[in-house]
């Protein structure tokens, strides 16, 4: 005859920590300011990347039959490599605004030594 005593769910162990709910009521909650929840569905993958897998998975899917799913995989494709394009859209303006800014400063400075000198001659 077995013995049935052994086939009981194991109790709760809590790492030696037992006062733990204790500890946490006693304590007063405060709001983190400094928390940002995360955009959903942000992919902080290499978007090179997922245009080289999704093209994969799309050839891989064409080749088996399936046109349906290979076009599926495209259009994913498709969807990051808009998101690369708009990267290096918005990174170009940037630098370039970047490069405006700075040779204005520049002609500022230039301007501002010449009107030194001339009161210095004058």
């Amino acid at each position: 005859m077995r013995s049935y005593r052994n086939n009981r769910r194991p109790k709760f162990r809590s790492n030696g920590d037992r006062n733990s709910i204790r500890n946490i009521e006693g304590q007063t909650l405060t709001p983190n300011t400094n928390f940002q929840r995360k955009t959903h569905r942000v992919n902080h993958h290499n978007a090179s990347r997922l245009i080289e897998k999704y093209n994969n998975l799309a050839r891989e899917a064409l080749s088996s039959g399936d046109k349906i799913l290979s076009e599926s995989y495209f259009q994913h494709s498709d969807h990051f490599l808009r998101i690369l394009n708009d990267r290096e859209k918005h990174h170009s303006s940037l630098s370039s605004e970047k490069a405006k800014i700075s040779e204005d400063k520049s002609k500022e400075l230039k301007d501002e030594n010449l009107e030194d000198k001339k009161i210095a001659t004058s």
